[in-house]
């Protein structure tokens, strides 16, 4: 374990001293000199390449895309607009057009449909006996006339004698009641 520390430990020096610096060919302020100089070499190469890159994307965008006609432009764009303007009337036309039409295939539906009686619902299936059917015919042979009234029920009116009071004199009526003390009647009843 004892060769392992020491293999992590710094090399010593050529006089044996621990952690000693090396020494260098250059001293500090020519070190930071030459770092002064290298970033500004750096900084003046990245202009270069940028400002080369602008150039060679314009000369390319130049060979392939020509350059824009503007002298009919305004032209066209006006032609577009009339064009848009006869279409939107022209929609708007047939849109009217076609509302009036639905309309009118609304009334007349709806006169069919009044013509023809309304709607009819959907019959249901009876199931009925074979002796319910022949009892049946054998009813409409023998009774050549219908009798509908046979089949309803009857009901008994019955009449009430209404006992109709006789007013009498309507003098009397009003003198009883005129004065405080028909009014003390009428609150007393």
């Amino acid at each position: 374990t004892q060769d392992l520390i020491r293999a992590a430990e710094p090399a010593a020096d050529k006089w044996g001293r621990p952690n000693a610096q090396k020494k260098t060919k250059y001293s500090a302020t020519r070190r930071l000199l030459l770092k002064q100089k290298l970033l500004k070499k750096a900084g003046v190469l990245l202009v270069l390449e940028q400002s080369n890159k602008v150039t060679e994307r314009e000369s390319t965008l130049n060979e392939r895309v020509p350059p824009l006609k503007l002298s009919g432009l305004s032209e066209l764009c006006k032609e577009l607009h009339r064009k848009c303007d006869t279409v939107d009337e022209a929609r708007y036309d047939i849109e009217a057009k076609v509302l009036k039409n639905e309309k009118e295939l609304a009334d007349l539906n709806a006169k069919i449909n009044e013509l023809k009686g309304g709607k009819r619902p959907n019959l249901k299936r009876v199931k009925k006996s074979a002796d319910a059917m022949l009892g049946a015919l054998t009813e409409a042979k023998l009774s050549s006339k219908a009798d509908f009234k046979s089949n309803l029920k009857t009901v008994k009116k019955d009449k009430k004698e209404e006992e109709k009071a006789d007013p009498g004199d309507w003098r009397k009526n009003v003198e009883s009641m005129s004065g405080m003390e028909g009014r003390k009647k009428l609150f007393n009843s």
